[in-house]
């Protein structure tokens, strides 16, 4: 029997980690000064539309200015998004993207910092979620801070938990 036969010549990525490594490419045209992210919608293995995080267009970007006002204002990750230009990844795909074939496929999203090397958490924020829910988004695949692939089906399993007050 011959050896070179049972041998695969190279291991090719999975689809996630496929989907994953385009999303991380989209995220090199982010014109964000603080975090770069890309987010691929796909259904059926074949990628319906890609989006980065930027500003409008038609409008200046952070990096070109070099500027942000959340930095500028040392606002901390996840908060004060109205004072920040840009459109998310996840926003940009989803509107660059047709309803019809949205439905019942699967989001990647991928983040890196751009001050201190490393991934950004990918975990849609809650606006996001929202949209993801709206365009029938079926599955959401994103890379995490420490750099493991997540899955879920279930995109309440990304929500915050609601704080009950007065209870112990």
């Amino acid at each position: 029997m011959n050896k070179r036969k049972n041998k695969k010549a190279f291991e090719r990525p999975s689809w996630d980690e496929y989907f994953i490594e385009i999303a991380k490419v989209v995220s090199s045209r982010s014109t964000c000064i603080r975090r770069k992210y890309g987010a691929v919608i796909v259904k059926d293995n074949v990628i319906i539309s890609t989006g980065y995080n930027g500003s409008p267009r038609g409008m200046i970007n952070c990096s070109d200015i070099n500027t942000c006002k959340r930095k500028e204002l040392n606002v901390p990750s996840g908060e004060r998004y109205e004072l920040c230009e840009a459109v998310h990844a996840e926003q940009n795909a989803i509107i660059n993207g047709t309803l019809e074939r949205m439905k019942d496929a699967t989001i990647y999203i991928a983040g890196s910092e751009v001050e201190e090397p490393g991934f950004a958490d990918g975990r849609p924020c809650l606006l996001c979620r929202r949209m993801i829910r709206n365009a029938q988004i079926k599955t959401v695949i994103f890379l995490s801070k420490d750099g493991r692939i997540k899955r879920t089906s279930d995109i309440s399993t990304l929500e915050d938990p609601v704080p009950v007050f007065g209870l112990k």
